[in-house]
């Protein structure tokens, strides 16, 4: 598959990492429909981006939205051949705070937005794809969804966070199995501290201490660098069912 006649639908899209990845399919003379809940930044982002971009506002966990907003996007772009799920919230809280136990709510809206959200997107968009014409390795198209470090060592407080990424990367092999039939791979990625909008908000002091405990780079890692691993996975039909860290060799602790 080949980023220049890339037809992508990005959530997340307004910023971070799905904007980066949205930039590099742009650069490379692609199409990319940007999907979030921003409309200010959607708006922003689909303009600087040009012609081929197209902002749609859309929350992932609302199964009609979705379902509108892939139409929408398969119409702009004649179809979809990849689909780069990004959207998420961190919404963070200890199972036993000073004040009481969590409430569950609170919980269920992480695992509806990050893990339910991932997968509705996932099933609209790869029903489009399912239409599309095979290239000559026989693939109609590529799915990346976003999981998180937090899914393999989640701290404390990260309970819904480490649940909701968990399950992203469970569901990422038996996706694959499934539409394998259809010519269709679905892979993940696992990225760990990244210069993300949230992190742009903390100071230079603490961004600086959390990149001094990454091995190497001691760094944060930068979203065009995700982007450069969604298009080595578009790329390469091999990379099947697989969860990809991107975290300079990170492994988190408690807290």
């Amino acid at each position: 598959m080949d980023l220049k006649s890339a037809k992508t639908v990005i959530t997340g899209g307004a910023s971070g990492l799905g904007f980066a990845t949205a930039e590099k399919i742009i650069g490379a003379g692609g199409h990319a429909v940007l999907l979030d809940v921003n409309e200010e930044h959607g708006m922003t982002s689909a303009a600087q981006l040009g012609d081929r971009a197209l902002f749609v506002g859309t929350d992932v966990s609302d199964e009609d939205a979705v379902k509108a907003a892939i139409q929408t996007a398969s119409e702009f772009m004649d179809g979809i051949t990849l689909t780069v799920n990004c959207a998420g919230i961190a919404t963070a809280g200890r199972t036993l705070g000073r004040e009481g136990p969590w409430p569950a709510e609170n919980f269920n809206r992480v695992i509806q937005i990050n893990l339910v959200g991932t997968y509705i997107v996932t099933k609209e968009a790869t029903a489009v794809m399912q239409l599309n014409d095979p290239n000559d390795e026989g693939e109609r198209g590529v799915v990346i969804n976003t999981a998180s470090v937090a899914a393999f060592e989640g701290q404390i407080g990260q309970a819904a966070y480490s649940a909701s990424k968990g399950g992203i990367v469970s569901m990422t092999l038996p996706l694959a199995r499934e539409f394998a039939q259809f010519g269709i791979r679905v892979n993940t990625i696992a990225p760990g501290i990244f210069m993300t909008p949230m992190m742009a908000g903390m100071s230079e002091e603490v961004r600086d201490s959390l990149g001094k405990q990454i091995p190497f780079p001691p760094r944060l890692g930068r979203p065009e660098e995700y982007a450069d691993t969604v298009a080595f996975i578009y790329g390469n039909p091999v990379v099947n069912g697989e969860t990809i860290r991107i975290d300079g060799a990170i492994r988190m602790q408690p807290k």
